[in-house]
């Protein structure tokens, strides 16, 4: 009977502030939660390739804890001279200017030619077939605009705390960037600085 009382009774004042005190701590530690979430995420990092370092060496294809490589070829379209004798496209000593398997420098067909006209060609990346050997990109920057270059992709990258490509990496390309600004698009390296890049996008 004391006990049913007691809890029919109408509630202090006291009792209500502490009730909004209570929900006072709770909307803080909710703010401060989901501001210390945000200051981590904006701090962490990724691995990336700096277009301006890398070599094609070859290495992405094969150090790559994942098989194929999470590195991929990407075209600079703005760089491109959409060429007919295209030098990442074809090997040196091409039969033809056409899409037979003997011609092309890939090994595994990742690269796409389309006419545009007379006398442009198209060329984009199959990224399913890219295995990031490189040679296209030392084929298009040996003896083209150099429009084609590599880049870690981080819808396949695990982000390895310690890349074992970048370990292997004779340039030092690989290096650690900000996940709000995971690539270092090489058009955008006409433009400006990549550095300003990531200041922006922050």
């Amino acid at each position: 009977m004391k006990s049913t009382l007691h809890s029919n009774r109408p509630k202090s004042r006291r009792d209500f502030l502490r009730t909004i005190l209570r929900a006072v701590c709770l909307v803080m530690l909710g703010w401060l939660a989901s501001m210390l979430g945000r200051r981590y995420s904006s701090c962490k990092m990724s691995w990336q390739i700096d277009p301006r370092k890398c070599i094609a060496c070859g290495k992405c294809s094969n150090a790559c804890v994942l098989t194929p490589s999470a590195v991929k070829c990407m075209h600079a379209f703005k760089m491109c001279g959409y060429c007919n004798l295209c030098t990442g496209y074809f090997t040196l000593q091409a039969n033809s200017l056409d899409t037979g398997a003997e011609n092309q420098l890939c090994p595994v067909g990742a690269i796409k030619r389309r006419f545009v006209e007379d006398p442009f060609y198209e060329y984009t990346i199959d990224d399913k077939l890219c295995v990031a050997c490189g040679r296209c990109v030392k084929g298009c920057g040996a003896f083209g605009n150099g429009s084609l270059y590599l880049q870690v992709r981080h819808d396949r990258c695990v982000n390895c705390n310690e890349c074992a490509i970048a370990r292997a990496c004779p340039s030092g390309a690989f290096r650690r960037v900000p996940v709000r600004a995971p690539y270092m698009p090489k058009d955008h390296l006409l433009e400006q600085d990549w550095e300003s890049h990531v200041e922006n996008k922050g």
